[in-house]
């Protein structure tokens, strides 16, 4: 483990022979099942870092990879101007190293790991899952918005995608797009949560005027469950 200046980075761990930081959350019983979990277009920002602490409150050993490295923002601009420059090769590096540095602690229990993303974060999800196969166990993509693989024959993990009826940024057609694409490559449905909120209703500081905090509950309650349902 390395320490970092910014509270947010309190981990380093390799990435393609390079490095990558990231903000590492433990639970009070020191391990779990661990957690990748995956930033919307803002960044690593105190939201992020706060569900990865919400999942180790939850037992989980969370880890939030900082994919911006260091950037953050609350500007709409800004945010799709950063994640268009996001290099997607990069990410998926980094991402992958991320994967690897959990399975390599001694306080994560398992063989396999959790992703949970939010928006840019939730097609991230699918593409990590497809990429490194049977390491993870269950995906959840919150809103995805971005990338996603039309190919998920590499795909071991279990599903669960959050869907917000409200999402001014996605087709109504999603979900039905997603649940076609993954069932051809795997033989197996998704799972589809439908929420009638708008795009990012989990985020409670509200940078897009649509939290919905009876909405984001039920949501996080799911996500819980579903981990400790595949990941023990």
């Amino acid at each position: 483990m390395s320490e970092n200046s910014n509270p947010r980075q309190n981990v380093t761990f390799a990435s393609n022979g390079s490095e990558a930081y990231g903000y590492l959350a433990l639970p009070t019983s020191r391990s779990g099942p661990g957690v990748i979990v995956i930033q919307e277009w803002w960044g690593l920002t105190t939201h992020i870092a706060h569900i990865a602490d919400r999942l180790a409150g939850e037992g989980f050993v969370a880890l939030a990879p900082d994919l911006y490295g260091g950037a953050t923002t609350h500007d709409a601009e800004e945010a799709a101007q950063l994640m268009q420059q996001l290099p997607v090769d990069r990410a998926a590096r980094d991402l992958r190293g991320a994967v690897d540095y959990l399975l390599s602690r001694d306080d994560v229990t398992g063989e396999t790991v959790g992703v949970v993303g939010f928006c840019m974060g939730g097609a991230f999800v699918l593409q990590l899952a497809v990429q490194e196969g049977g390491k993870i166990a269950a995906a959840v993509a919150f809103y995805p918005v971005g990338f996603m693989p039309d190919d998920y024959s590499g795909l071991q993990a279990e599903v669960l995608i959050q869907i917000s009826d409200g999402d001014q940024f996605n087709p109504p057609s999603l979900a039905d797009d997603l649940t076609e694409k993954i069932s051809a490559g795997t033989g197996r449905k998704p799972q589809i949560a439908h929420y009638p909120a708008g795009h990012a209703f989990l985020n409670d500081e509200n940078l897009l005027g649509t939290y919905d905090a009876e909405q984001a509950r039920i949501a996080w309650d799911r996500t819980v469950a579903f981990l400790r349902v595949h990941l023990g």
